[in-house]
């Protein structure tokens, strides 16, 4: 076996790897497959006899890849998340393998990477490598170009940005997320006396898609008819604003969000927002504190 043969299977133990780093960090299949690509090169001509943990060498590369490209899409204005991700997947979707489809479906959620879109660059890769990947400061101070305590503050601000401080008691978001949850399975279902269970009966529904105006429903039965058996199975729970809301991503495509109204324990207004300009405007947070690999 040549040289070049041993360090293509020595990175091909990685490949899995190094693809989930750089797609949670870019929110893109296809540029983080380009930055596979080249972190492959840049090992391929490195002299790496003094690397002693191969994986964690591998990482530093590709994360510093990552971060060069988050901030060649930030200075060059490209479009956000929400924008350049309906090009990925129909590039993709025809040609993914297994283990594409398990990095896509896998426990993160499609509902963050829309939330880390917020993010800085800086921010992002901190926040990805220490809280997703679980790597140590003193590891990614080399990454970001930073000091570790000014990384851990990083990390620290991405974290407040991506979970948010909750505007509403616990209390009252454990209730707003079981009724919004048992909406969603209606929806889903196509159970409509559960539906209607659920909606207050003047309830009022608004949606933005329509160009020109607001399409607006009014009325829990006919809400329910329009939204029975059609809400996306992609559609995840967050908060928006404070309150607990749906971010609809099918793999990371932004499509909608819904803003909920709740009065006397029953939904009583629904915005269904999908002008990207009015999303920026949201603050959309992730539920939960734990992201693991």
């Amino acid at each position: 076996m040549s040289e070049l043969e041993w360090m293509a299977e020595q990175f091909e133990t990685h490949r899995s790897h190094l693809l989930a780093v750089a797609y949670r960090i870019l929110g893109s299949l296809g540029e983080a497959e380009d930055a596979v690509q080249e972190t492959w090169l840049r090992y391929s001509r490195a002299d790496t006899c003094d690397v002693q943990n191969l994986g964690g060498w591998l990482t530093t590369v590709i994360s510093r890849l990552c971060l060069d490209m988050l901030r060649s899409r930030k200075s060059r204005r490209e479009e956000s998340l929400e924008s350049h991700m309906p090009d990925m997947y129909e590039s993709y979707k025809d040609k993914c393998d297994p283990e594409h489809e398990a990095l896509l479906a896998d426990s993160v959620g499609y509902a963050l990477l829309v939330v880390l879109d917020k993010l800085n660059p800086s921010e992002r890769v901190a926040f990805v490598l220490h809280d997703i990947f679980a790597l140590t400061f003193t590891e990614i101070a080399p990454v970001v170009g930073k000091s570790e305590a000014a990384t851990r503050q990083l990390a620290s601000r991405a974290r407040r940005r991506v979970q948010g401080t909750e505007t509403a008691p616990e209390g009252d978001l454990v209730r707003q997320r079981k009724l919004i949850e048992a909406f969603l399975a209606a929806a889903r279902a196509g159970d409509f006396e559960k539906l209607i269970a659920v909606l207050d009966p003047d309830v009022e529904l608004r949606d933005d898609r329509r160009a020109g105006a607001l399409a607006v429903t009014r009325g829990a039965r006919a809400l329910a008819e329009q939204v029975s058996g059609r809400i996306q199975a992609a559609a995840q729970i967050a908060l928006v604003n404070g309150s607990i809301g749906v971010i609809a991503a099918p793999r990371g495509r932004l499509l909608y969000v819904l803003k909920y109204t709740i009065r006397q324990g029953k939904i009583a207004e629904v915005d269904l927002i999908s002008d990207p300009a009015a999303i920026r405007r949201l603050d959309l947070k992730v539920l939960g504190s734990v992201w693991r690999y």
